[in-house]
């Protein structure tokens, strides 16, 4: 069984076809699928489509995309979003949140400002992260050992091999995905073969990162079968070795996901 960690399915692009989306998640193999918020407005959006799918669960946060559009009442509402989901068993942690000092214009000292009132509440309510840390991790790290949230996954990852470990020294697991399908990756398809197996998991981004196969196409959750065999590939061992060791991963750093998931 597959679990994707990192896929939005809430987004406009699935509404006209969401619900043969999921059947073909499920007919690839995809158990549970992971989605994260993005701002305040989605907050009952993720909620709602993982009440209505069993195989969907979800997470809460503030993108840092969307930091210039939120303020301060938006970190209230997370926090009391939170106290109200803490007892739904779809419910696994905070996120999408983080740091991204790729796309120009964006504000950083609000973005980091927003991230580390974030990690607060997930310190406070002693729940995982799920972190954007596109071209920024050393300024997440910075913010993860300072503020000390309970771990997670670093979404997308793209660093250093030093700085991957520092993630997982932090109690963070690192998310691979459709970049990795790509033979000029060769960062990323590096440390998806030399880290060792137990740190890391997988995810779509879906609808965006589509695989090399797919792009520039809409990504879905059915491709992390593929997503799983390039891995295995990489890796030079078995897709069912794969799947079942990075879904045992999600499992252990996103505690609240079903142990049947």
């Amino acid at each position: 069984m597959l679990i994707d960690t990192h896929c939005h399915l809430d987004a406009a692009e699935f509404d006209p076809d969401r619900d043969a989306v999921l059947e073909r998640a499920t007919a690839a193999g995809v158990g549970a699928i992971v989605v994260p918020a993005e701002s305040a407005p989605t907050f009952g959006a993720v909620r709602a489509l993982a009440a209505r799918h069993r195989r969907i669960y979800y997470a809460l946060g503030i993108h840092p995309l969307y930091v210039d559009r939120a303020d301060d009442a938006d970190l209230e509402r997370l926090r009391a979003a939170v106290v109200q989901a803490v007892d739904d068993p779809r419910f696994v942690g905070i996120g999408e949140i983080g740091l991204d000092h790729f796309v120009p214009g964006l504000n950083r000292e609000r973005q980091a400002r927003f991230l580390a009132a974030q990690l607060r509440i997930a310190r406070d309510f002693d729940l995982p992260v799920i972190l954007h840390v596109r071209r920024a991790q050393d300024a997440v790290l910075a913010q993860l050992r300072r503020l000390r949230p309970r771990g997670g996954i670093a979404h997308a990852f793209n660093g250093s091999r030093q700085q991957a470990q520092a993630f997982i020294d932090l109690g963070c697991l690192l998310g691979f995905g459709g970049a990795m399908t790509f033979s000029r990756s060769l960062q990323i398809r590096r440390l998806a073969s030399g880290l060792p197996l137990q740190v890391c998991v997988l995810e779509t981004d879906a609808p965006d990162i589509a695989p090399a196969w797919l792009a520039p196409g809409r990504n879905e959750p059915g491709e992390l079968a593929g997503i799983a065999g390039a891995f295995a590939a990489l890796r030079e061992c078995t897709v069912d070795e794969v799947a079942a060791a990075t879904a045992a991963n999600a499992r252990r750093v996103l505690h609240r996901l079903d142990p049947s998931a």
